[in-house]
């Protein structure tokens, strides 16, 4: 995000329904209901991005691959993804994961396009599968971009910025 762009405060109309964007996007992937999320908050337009964390000198920049990613997302392979995850055969989260999304730190600007928004935060995802006791925890940050599209914030860009240079986690079956 770039820093010179005015920044929306936390006292405005606009940060609160940035803010109730967050909470119910959360809400809506802890709740597993992936396709209303799909359907009402995420844009045609959309590129999904986790791209893969290197350790590297500062000198080399903040360690993210400019071209190799976990995952790198259109709005068909989301849909694709959630499609998946509706049938009976979609293994890898059959039982489906109990997820937890911690959204903090939540920072929002104005960008030079009028209708977009660029959002900083931070997320924890708790997660914990079948009957494991020790639960996955995967820390990130998220560079977001919400689109105003007929009269409501769409997610037009999703940059997933991981702690973890290495994930130990059996599957990215999940949204971050």
């Amino acid at each position: 995000m770039d820093s010179t762009l005015p920044r929306i405060t936390a006292d405005t109309a606009l940060y609160a329904e940035v803010l109730d964007w967050i909470h119910t996007e959360a809400e809506l992937l802890d709740d597993l209901r992936e396709r209303e999320w799909l359907e009402t908050m995420v844009s045609r337009d959309v590129t999904y991005a986790v791209p893969l964390r290197q350790t590297v000198e500062r000198a080399r920049g903040r360690g993210f691959s400019p071209d190799t990613y976990h995952l790198l997302e259109t709005y068909g392979s989301l849909d694709s993804r959630v499609t998946r995850n509706e049938t009976p055969y979609a293994w890898a989260e059959d039982p489906p994961s109990r997820i937890r999304h911690f959204v903090t730190n939540v920072r929002a600007r104005r960008t030079d396009a009028p209708d977009v928004i660029a959002v900083k935060s931070n997320l924890l995802l708790h997660r914990t599968r079948q009957d494991q006791s020790v639960p996955q925890l995967l820390s990130a940050e998220r560079h977001d971009e919400l689109r105003r599209e007929d009269g409501r914030l769409m997610l037009l860009r999703r940059d997933v910025l991981l702690d973890l240079t290495v994930i130990r986690t059996h599957n990215l079956a999940i949204f971050f």
